[in-house]
């Protein structure tokens, strides 16, 4: 299935005039570490399958789904018969909706579906992965049209679901749809000015909440602390910078927003499970 793999990256070799690629795969064959630039679904129709990451491995069974973002290194494990889907698709126009960008932001690195982990939208989410299929195979015009009309129902799906299970959660008085709606700028906020220092506290006040109240409900909608998600949003800044050779990565910590190289280079290490020269090396491959 990997036809272009250079060190780790993966060039996928899309279907003609198109930013998209699937596979109804029946390989009995494992895939080395890898990563690509598109967004990649996978889901088993039948038997087993596995994801290796860099910290665990992720086991899938029939229907289970799982949403791997781009740059985000793994290893596939298949059973020796079984038949799944793999999807990938490049993102480009979607990081122009603020919305979709900041729903991004939260399922990475992987986003797994199971009908146990989200009774709620799982069986559309499997029903929406086989209409892609399905349209896939039509090779009719407008069918990558058809099936990115799919993707952004699938991403509002589970926008929609993220945002009413933390809304349902401690926050007081605040509505559900205003307190989804303040997050999810705060989010775009972070997004626009990452690279700028930010403070706990100038971000509270720009709600209204003081910094220990916003610190709770932000963790609630994100899943993460607001630090930690401000450092990701900054490393995925730096990983941009880091494909011109022309720039130190010195050069790279500082315009990503952080205090020192040093710094830099601890989360990225944290975040990447690599080092920036390591990552630059990676890409200079291809």
């Amino acid at each position: 299935m990997i036809e272009n793999l250079k060190g780790t990256h993966e060039t996928v070799n899309y279907k003609e005039y198109t930013n998209i690629r699937l596979y109804d795969n029946t390989q009995a064959e494992d895939y080395p570490s890898h990563w690509h630039t598109p967004l990649e679904i996978i889901m088993p129709l039948t038997g087993k399958y596995t994801i290796v990451l860099s910290t665990h491995s992720i086991d899938l069974k029939p229907g289970d789904i799982i949403l791997i973002c781009p740059g985000v290194i793994h290893a596939l494990k298949a059973p020796k018969s079984g038949r799944r889907i793999i999807f990938q698709a490049e993102l480009p126009m979607f990081h122009e909706i603020k919305e979709l960008e900041s729903i991004l932001t939260l399922l990475n690195p992987t986003f797994l579906v199971t009908p146990e982990l989200y009774p709620s939208i799982h069986e559309r989410l499997y029903q929406y992965t086989l209409e892609i299929m399905e349209e896939y195979r039509k090779d009719m015009p407008l069918t990558e049209t058809k099936i990115y009309s799919r993707l952004l129902e699938m991403f509002a799906l589970i926008g929609r679901n993220h945002t009413q299970q933390v809304s349902s959660l401690d926050i007081g008085n605040i509505q559900q749809k205003k307190y989804a709606e303040k997050f999810i700028y705060i989010c775009n906020y972070i997004s626009s000015h990452c690279t700028e220092e930010l403070t706990l506290e100038e971000v509270a006040s720009l709600l209204g909440f003081s910094k220990y109240h916003f610190s709770r409900l932000f963790k609630q909608f994100a899943n993460i602390s607001f630090y930690k998600y401000v450092n990701k949003k900054r490393i995925a800044v730096a990983e941009t910078l880091l494909i011109n050779p022309q720039l130190s990565v010195t050069e790279v910590a500082l315009r990503s927003g952080f205090s020192s190289p040093s710094a830099f280079i601890r989360m990225f290490k944290i975040i990447k499970s690599c080092t920036p020269t390591e990552f630059r090396q990676m890409y200079i491959q291809d």
